[in-house]
C-alpha cells in the first residue's frame, strides 16, 4: 500500500525544470547610452537652424537702387527712362541711391558721363550742371511737327529756323538769323539732346498738351541765335543721320 501512494503522487508531477517564481526572475542588463552621439545629434540641428537663418538674413538684407539703362552725358538728368531698379546686398560704405529717391535724384545733373549699367552713387550727381568747357544749354518750347516723334535724350539734331507757319525763313527776313545765313543754314548744325520729358511717363515738363520742353547742348556761340529763335518759337529740330549718341 505504502508503494502505490507514492507512486501516484508523483504521477502528477511534470517532468521539466521547475520555473522560479516572479520575484525571482533574473535582473536584465541596463541599455548602454551614448551621449557622444546625442551631442553630435543636436549639433547639427542647430547648425542647420543657424545656416537655414544666415540665408534669410542675407535674402534679407539687400536694397532696391538705381542702375542706369542708357548713357547719361554730362549735365543731363536721369528720367524714368533711362534707369531701373536693382537688388543689392546693402553696404554702408557705398553711397547707393535708392530708387524711392528717383524723385529727387530728377532734380540733379550729371557731373561726369555715366554710362550704360552703372549702379549709381550720390557722388554722380549735383545741383549745379558741369558743362564742358565752351559749352552751353538752350531751353526750348516746340510744338508738334517742330520736333522728330521718338526724340530721345543723346540724339544730336540740328536746328533750323522757321515762320510761324512752320516755313523755313529767307537769311533776311529775321535780324536774329544765323550768321552762316541762307534759307537752308541751320541756326546750329549739331546740338545734343541733353534733355526731353518721358512722355510715356507723364512728365511734367510738357509745357502743354501740344508743346515739348526740349534742352539742348550746344557751342556757346550758337547759344545766343539759338535762344533768340526760341524765344519766339521759330525753331525746328531735325535729327541728324548717324549722330544719335556721339558727343556735341
Amino acid at each position: 500500500m505504502k508503494i502505490q501512494e507514492r507512486t501516484g503522487a508523483g504521477a502528477g508531477r511534470s517532468g521539466g525544470p521547475a520555473q522560479p517564481s516572479v520575484g525571482d526572475r533574473l535582473p536584465t542588463a541596463p541599455r548602454e547610452r551614448k551621449p557622444a552621439l546625442a551631442a553630435l545629434a543636436v549639433l547639427l540641428i542647430l547648425l542647420g537652424a543657424l545656416g537655414a537663418t544666415t540665408l534669410v538674413l542675407q535674402a534679407g538684407d539687400r536694397i532696391e537702387v538705381i542702375k542706369v539703362t542708357a548713357t547719361i552725358q554730362p549735365g543731363e538728368a536721369v528720367t524714368t527712362g533711362n534707369v531701373t531698379s536693382v537688388l543689392v546686398a546693402a553696404d554702408d560704405s557705398i553711397n547707393y541711391v535708392k530708387w524711392s529717391q528717383l524723385s529727387t535724384l530728377e532734380t540733379y545733373k550729371a557731373k561726369t558721363t555715366i554710362y550704360k549699367d552703372t549702379v549709381v552713387m550720390g557722388q554722380m550727381f549735383g545741383k549745379e550742371s558741369t558743362l564742358p568747357s565752351g559749352k552751353a544749354t538752350v531751353g526750348l518750347s516746340l510744338k508738334e511737327g517742330q520736333y522728330p516723334v521718338g526724340l530721345k535724350m543723346g540724339d544730336v539734331v540740328a536746328a533750323y529756323r522757321v515762320s510761324s507757319n512752320g516755313s523755313s525763313t529767307t537769311g533776311g527776313s529775321s535780324s536774329s538769323s544765323s550768321s552762316s545765313g541762307g534759307s537752308d543754314s541751320p541756326i546750329v548744325g549739331q546740338a545734343k539732346v541733353s534733355y526731353v520729358p518721358d512722355t510715356k511717363g507723364g512728365d511734367s515738363s510738357l509745357v502743354s498738351s501740344t508743346n515739348l520742353a526740349v534742352t539742348l547742348t550746344v557751342d556757346s556761340g550758337d547759344a545766343a541765335p539759338l535762344a533768340q529763335a526760341a524765344a519766339t518759337g521759330s525753331v525746328a529740330l531735325v535729327l541728324v543721320s548717324g549722330a544719335s549718341g556721339n558727343g556735341n
